[in-house]
């Protein structure tokens, strides 16, 4: 019976864990025993320099899931390839994931099509507007809204702080 279970690699190996256990399966003949490898990331849009740059970020650094038939013969074929140091369970016996938990966990992978914008702003920071019409006017942040990649800035026009929404893109950090 194919289960999912999760295999404990060194940090940043993921792929490479994932490429070695695939050659593996092939040149040992044992295809039939691993069903899927799925390194767990999401894309992720982050502003730098004023970009907007479009990145895959692991969800779960160290960890690469596996649809297996687990017996002896799969256990030691995993376990055996390089970078591998384990799997997660209690003891020797691996547990295997439920099917409510790889949901969860295939579903944030599977959705590379609703990026999250993130940035390095932070409530207080001293920024610039870099673009719009209050460009060149600098203020402080004093709402950051990641989901909709806007800041509200309260910038000072004649006097007065005055707060404006503008995307992540219109402003530099000072």
């Amino acid at each position: 019976m194919y289960r999912w279970y999760v295999v404990n690699t060194f940090s940043g190996h993921e792929a490479k864990v994932k490429q070695k256990l695939e050659h593996r399966l092939v040149t040992l003949g044992q295809r039939r025993a691993v069903r899927q490898i799925v390194v767990p990331t999401e894309t992720v849009t982050e502003v730098k320099d004023n970009q907007k740059v479009t990145s895959e970020k692991r969800t779960m650094p160290g960890y690469v899931l596996v649809q297996m038939d687990l017996n002896d013969a799969s256990w030691q074929l995993v376990k055996g390839t390089p970078g591998v140091t384990g799997f997660v369970g209690a003891g020797d016996e691996p547990i295997p994931l439920t099917q409510e938990e790889i949901d969860r966990l295939l579903k944030r992978a599977q959705q590379p099509t609703k990026a999250q914008a993130r940035a390095q702003f932070a409530v207080g920071e001293s920024v610039k507007v870099v673009a719009g019409p209050l460009s060149d006017f600098s203020g402080e942040i004093a709402e950051v809204s990641p989901d909709a990649g806007k800041l509200k800035v309260l910038v000072s026009i004649f006097g007065r702080e005055t707060p404006v929404e503008v995307g992540f893109d219109q402003v530099k950090k000072i």
